[in-house]
């Protein structure tokens, strides 16, 4: 069930998505299929990570991913398409990896939400 969104945060998010590049679930099925790299991140909550996420999904949350996003992927330029529930709090993430230098990334439009409307796999932790 879609999260119901104040006016304020609709207003950032889709400054946001105006601010950075995405793609499509189909866009992220097709680069697997030809075996391209790239980083595939989870944004959302540790629960929502658990109860289930794209297949081969990391999960760096929302709230921590500009303290953690070094460590884990040190080399700003690596590819690294993000997603969330819907495509909102992966677009702000992108936002402000786009502000620490991060080159490469995307967020990835329709979130889980439309992964699992494809039926394509998912994982539970």
């Amino acid at each position: 069930m879609a999260q119901a969104h104040s006016p304020a945060f609709l207003k950032i998010a889709e400054q946001a998505k105006r601010e950075v590049q995405e793609c499509t679930v189909a866009d992220v099925k097709a680069r697997r299929e030809r075996g391209e790299k790239f980083h595939f991140v989870d944004v959302r909550e540790e629960s929502e990570f658990a109860a289930d996420h794209a297949q081969g999904a990391v999960h760096i949350s929302k709230g921590v991913i500009e303290r953690d996003i070094e460590a884990k992927i040190p080399h700003h330029d690596a590819e690294i398409v993000l997603y969330c529930g819907g495509g909102y709090r992966s677009a702000l993430a992108a936002v402000n990896l786009k502000k620490m230098g991060y080159t490469k990334v995307i967020s990835m439009d329709g979130g889980i939400r439309a992964w699992r409307e494809a039926n394509l796999p998912v994982e539970r932790s």
